[in-house]
């Protein structure tokens, strides 16, 4: 079941659904992007939302729940008109960009910028790569979650499988092994959420003062730990033998040391070897709901989230501000916020389908230095989004700053912190002298 893997799409699923199937580490995702794909247009007449059986089951919640989101897709075409008409008079044209480059460019860059407005129930596809025995852990996952259309999907995806690759899948549904482990996972939330209220601590997230990175957890002797690590495997002596060697160094020569054996890096992709691992941070994110999930789909990382609610409030981006649409962005979240109560009075479970990307969400991310390495300077670059760009930034600060890993923040050299006005500009330009006419995913 290892050796034995099947592709499989998952078309028109919640993003709120996306990341339940993205869950696994031991799997391949590709995304359908909200940053590069113009979501307003109409499909057979209707807005590319999922309406969930519980709300629609409603008749008291459903009307409200349809006008809702038609009018946040209403709205989420507007902005992106407006912002690509802001930015063809702001950004100055480069007469050594193509005229396709830059008008792809700054397309994106407003519907970065708008994306805040889409509700999580927009869908989306997802491709998923995986072995037999992945796929059995997700479909026990999905078999078991508390949202309905997580429990569908799983069974759609089950039945889909059983085509290609039926002996892999056996147990998914007997109830004495999926079932069983089914039944542990939801225990173990149960029982999670009891003892949470047994110690007064309350479900609905205290309000946020906006987006923040916080190092709560590192090592401190966290940069002897990958020097010890590197040194140990290239000799014949044990680790205590080797640590002791390491502390005897002063900060300057472990500096020197761990820069020697990093080198020079001639790009991002270039990762020192697994003495990294041998440090470990524990970050706590608000960061809006679009930002995690990009930031999600890191898992060679330990990454929990709670509960998507308006009570963290949400961030509004610059470009919105800037072109003097700020009003009709705060329209568009309150309504959202009210839409999600009315829906947490009558459906609680269903509730976050309503949240805008733009409301924050809190998370935990733990994970070794290198893996921070890949993670900080891919998600700094400037054809990333805003959002997590600032997430990225500033974990590499804490590292350097909270945590006083200078040597190891240093060999981050490809930490991006400056400030594009038009984002993909240079990443389209390559494009086109490539001879490519679409966008880049990020």
């Amino acid at each position: 079941a290892q050796l034995g893997g099947a592709h499989i799409a998952v078309e028109g699923v919640s993003n709120v659904l996306t990341k339940v199937i993205e869950w696994g580490r031991l799997a391949a995702y590709l995304e359908q992007s909200t940053r590069y794909v113009d979501l307003s247009a109409r499909v057979e007449g209707a807005f590319r939302y999922a309406r969930p059986p519980g709300i629609m089951a409603d008749a008291g919640i459903a009307p409200a729940y349809e006008r809702g989101l038609d009018g946040a897709f209403t709205a989420y075409g507007e902005m992106v008109r407006a912002l690509v008409a802001h930015l063809e008079r702001a950004v100055p044209v480069d007469p050594d960009v193509p005229a396709p480059a830059r008008e792809r460019a700054l397309r994106a860059r407003a519907l970065d910028g708008a994306r805040g407005l889409l509700p999580a129930a927009t869908v989306a596809n997802v491709g998923v790569f995986a072995t037999g025995q992945a796929y059995e852990a997700m479909l026990v996952r999905l078999l078991a979650h508390p949202l309905e259309e997580a429990r569908a999907c799983g069974a759609r995806m089950l039945g889909e499988l059983r085509k290609v690759i039926p002996e892999f899948l056996t147990r998914v549904d007997r109830p004495d092994r999926g079932g069983a482990h089914g039944a542990y996972m939801q225990a173990g939330r149960d029982t999670a959420r009891r003892l949470a209220e047994r110690l007064g601590l309350e479900d609905r997230p205290a309000a946020a003062d906006g987006p923040a990175v916080r190092l709560l957890d590192f090592d401190p002797d966290g940069e002897s730990r990958v020097l010890t690590h590197a040194l140990w495997a290239e000799c014949g002596r044990s680790l205590e033998h080797v640590r002791a060697v390491v502390d005897g160094l002063s900060p300057p020569e472990r500096a020197e040391a761990l820069a020697a054996i990093a080198g020079t890096r001639s790009d991002r992709r270039q990762r020192p070897g697994r003495s990294f691992e041998a440090t470990t941070y524990v970050f706590e994110v608000v960061a809006d709901y679009g930002a995690y999930r990009d930031l999600q789909r890191h898992r060679m990382l330990s990454l929990q989230a709670q509960p998507l609610t308006p009570a963290l409030g949400y961030d509004m981006p610059e470009l919105v501000a800037e072109a003097g649409h700020g009003d009709a962005f705060a329209a568009a979240q309150r309504a959202s916020a009210t839409l999600h109560d009315e829906i947490a009075a009558r459906v609680p479970d269903e509730a976050p389908y309503a949240v805008s990307l733009a409301h924050r969400v809190r998370f935990t991310m733990v994970m070794n230095a290198r893996e921070a390495m890949h993670v900080i300077e891919l998600r700094s670059q400037p054809q990333g989004h805003d959002a997590y760009r600032a997430v990225a930034q500033e974990m590499h600060r804490c590292i350097r700053d909270v945590a006083g890993h200078t040597a190891i923040a240093a060999i981050m050299a490809f930490v991006d912190r400056s400030r594009p006005r038009a984002g993909r500009m240079d990443a389209e330009r390559r494009t086109e002298a490539h001879g490519g006419g679409r966008p880049l995913r990020c």
